[in-house]
């Protein structure tokens, strides 16, 4: 394991100690044009594309087949089989650019299950056309491309959803006007964990490459990220432990994990972030890792909350989740300690809860957060004029970035001081962070 550290040490890295870079945008930057947002009337049937339909992807069409499912892009024939037996009458694409094209006039709205690192610039693509867009979570692989998502939405005006979907969970939105209300008094306390990864991470870089299968176009495949050999270490599950396509165990699950506590407590962007992992890889995300994210006070109701999070191999004492909430440790979970009490989420979606003392998790407080009829229906409800989302891009770009924060100090191993007014990192070399917060596209996916 690498060194720990002191939260005095961190704190003690000055913000002058090396160039810092200013986020402004991503780096593929695009002359605004202001596209008409394509709202269908209440009633009528969305046009929908898919990108990326195996997987999780294969749900994402289900979950929106009660509108037209009009077109279905993947590079990976063999994952895509499912889908196109399912749909048969919908146009089968490889290249999503190609399909955007062909099919500008007749698409309303885009559903993205790809893996990670190619969200941003396929849902850039449809925004500026104004199409509506769903996204998996992590919203995106980096702050850079989060905080572009994020401003695109609003000058597009275009639907947007994250696919975090557990926030449409009764019990998680009863859960986040508990902690509104601050029935758990001052926070002293927050630990989250997962048993992610399930897929494989800290292992070397394969060095001889394979046949690419004929069903899978991997220079499609590799998209925005660079180039490199096809070996089938990569997918067409395992993406989500390399730097390259995904944000490792931290990245899938926190978006799940840490909504409950970051939308209850209002949390906001975090000013630093820190973290210990096991072994380090050059190319993969590590078996284990301790992070910890601080969240100020920005002159709102409660003080300070710092978050521990453990994931992989390296797990929270037993003794730091009492037994009386859990008398087996959950596989993955959220505890939160306060002065009055104490909230344990035994799910990865927060829907879930034990409280202590027990009446806090029954108290009269107000239902305050709208019930749902389902994620993606609550989007496809807002393509069609209703309100916004829950995890508009409004809510889900300042998440993601509060967690690719954390991310930032998992790969690059050492403390990160963040300004998030500013939107810039502090405290090192921008050489050894610069490309992970502003990601260089291969020319030929500039947007």
């Amino acid at each position: 394991m690498t060194p720990d550290f002191s939260r005095r040490d961190f704190l003690g890295l000055s913000a002058g100690a090396a160039a810092s870079l200013a986020l402004t945008s991503c780096a593929n930057t695009t002359p605004w044009s202001s596209p008409a947002p394509r709202f269908k009337p209440k009633g009528s049937k969305l046009n929908i594309a898919v990108v990326g339909v195996g997987g999780r992807g294969y749900s994402l069409v289900h979950d929106a087949k009660g509108e037209n499912i009009v077109a279905l892009c993947d590079v990976d024939e063999r994952s895509a089989k499912k889908a196109h037996e399912e749909f048969p009458n919908a146009k089968r694409y490889r290249d999503w650019r190609v399909m955007l094209d062909e099919l500008d006039a007749s698409i309303d709205a885009v559903v993205i299950g790809t893996p990670d690192h190619m969200h941003a610039p396929i849902a850039k693509a449809a925004m500026l056309r104004g199409m509506h867009v769903y996204v998996e979570k992590p919203l995106t692989w980096s702050i850079g491309e989060a905080r572009e998502l994020t401003e695109l939405a609003r000058k597009t005006g275009v639907a947007t959803q994250m696919g975090n979907q557990g926030s449409a969970q009764d019990g998680f939105r009863r859960g986040v006007e508990l902690l509104r209300s601050g029935v758990l008094g001052e926070i002293q306390q927050v630990i989250a964990w997962t048993d992610r990864p399930i897929w494989a991470q800290a292992v070397e870089t394969p060095k001889d490459p394979e046949t690419v299968p004929a069903e899978l176009d991997w220079d499609s495949w590799l998209g925005v990220a660079n180039k490199r050999a096809y070996h089938a270490a990569y997918l067409p599950f395992n993406w989500r432990g390399w730097y390259d396509f995904g944000t490792g165990a931290f990245g899938d699950m926190a978006c799940h994990i840490l909504n409950l506590v970051w939308r209850g407590l209002d949390l906001g962007l975090p000013d630093w972030a820190a973290g210990a992992t096991t072994k380090r890889f050059d190319d993969t995300y590590p078996a284990g890792s301790r992070i910890l994210i601080h969240f100020p006070n920005r002159g709102g109701k409660r003080g300070d909350v710092t978050i521990t999070w453990y994931d992989g191999v390296m797990r929270p004492p037993r003794e730091a989740i009492p037994t009386s909430l859990a008398p087996e440790m959950p596989t993955n979970g959220l505890f939160i300690r306060g002065a009055g009490g104490a909230m344990l989420s035994v799910d990865a979606y927060g829907e879930k809860q034990t409280w202590e003392p027990a009446e806090l998790g029954s108290s009269k407080t107000t239902f305050s957060v709208p019930r749902s009829n389902g994620h993606m229906n609550e989007w496809i409800d807002a393509c069609k004029g209703g309100p916004a989302a829950y995890s508009s891009f409004d809510v889900a770009g300042p998440f993601t970035e509060a967690v690719l924060v954390g991310v930032l100090a998992q790969r690059t191993g050492m403390p990160i001081l963040w300004d998030a007014d500013a939107g810039e990192a502090r405290g090192l070399d921008p050489a050894v962070w610069q490309g992970l917060v502003q990601r260089e596209y291969r020319d030929d996916y500039e947007i």
